[in-house]
């Protein structure tokens, strides 16, 4: 019985950090007047610290609550490794850029999110992008987002289908479709923590007062003008790695569920 609960808690708190990572995009967009600025990298400064202690502090929590639900010593230092592997792999990243946005570090947590579920997930999206700003100096405003962002993923995978697991060939595919889809999604909704303050011209720039239909197509306008190539790029690495990479590494973390992952089944 602790253990459900323990595996309730985890869940619950997963949904409310979402919930208020959604909070945190939308909100500029509800405010009556929105001053415009050049520099958009600080505009949300005085938010972006609360956001990430809240992010960590439901982490760690979720953590604890798996290690009693389904977590052992042993999955716990795999998860470490897995993460520092992420990790390392932005670094690379980096110290050896890609074309456009690419960037290999999806490719783990849209496995984990898928082989070990939601959760799981959610926490391997978050803490690569925290771990990886640690090492690489990229630590800013838009960390807190990049977090959810990257998080969401994770959890999107988990609640994939997995009765394809019968049908390998048609498994990869999925998968890399759904990374191909999340390279674009990461960086459309990513530029949301900004754009409101963005000062553009007035057919790609939000303001008050504008309808859904309207500032949509002013945001299609931006993205398609600021990101959309470099996105592509990513949406591409995606869809190759998990087309070249996916079967195997998914059927070693399999094994690793299997050996490492405790199945708590209460009556």
């Amino acid at each position: 019985m602790a253990t459900t609960t323990q595996r309730h808690t985890g869940l619950f708190l997963i949904i409310v950090v979402n919930l208020i990572g959604v909070v945190a995009f939308a909100a500029p967009f509800f405010s009556q007047a929105q001053a415009q600025t050049s520099d958009v990298t600080n505009v949300r400064s005085g938010e972006s610290l609360l956001l990430m202690l809240v992010l960590m502090a439901v982490c760690l929590v979720v953590l604890l609550a798996q290690l009693g639900a389904s977590l052992n010593t042993k999955s716990i230092a795999l998860m470490g490794v897995l993460l520092a592997v992420n990790s390392v792999l932005r670094l690379l990243d980096l110290l050896v850029p890609m074309p456009g946005g690419f960037s290999p570090i999806f490719l783990l947590i849209i496995l984990i999110g898928y082989a070990y579920g939601a959760q799981l997930g959610f926490l391997m999206g978050s803490l690569t992008l925290f771990a990886s700003a640690l090492f690489t100096g990229g630590v800013g405003p838009w960390l807190p987002f990049q977090m959810f962002t990257a998080g969401w993923i994770g959890v999107l995978a988990g609640l994939l289908p997995h009765r394809l697991q019968r049908y390998p060939h048609v498994e990869v595919w999925l998968l890399a479709a759904f990374g191909a889809v999340m390279g674009m999604a990461y960086g459309f909704i990513i530029n949301l923590y900004f754009w409101p303050f963005f000062a553009g011209t007035a057919e790609q720039s939000w303001q008050t007062g504008l309808s859904l239909g309207d500032s949509l197509s002013r945001y299609l306008v931006f993205y398609g003008i600021t990101s959309a190539v470099w996105d592509i790029f990513r949406a591409i690495g995606n869809f190759v790695l998990l087309m070249a990479l996916g079967p195997a590494l998914l059927r070693a973390l399999r094994r690793f569920h299997a050996r490492f992952f405790t199945e708590i089944v209460t009556v």
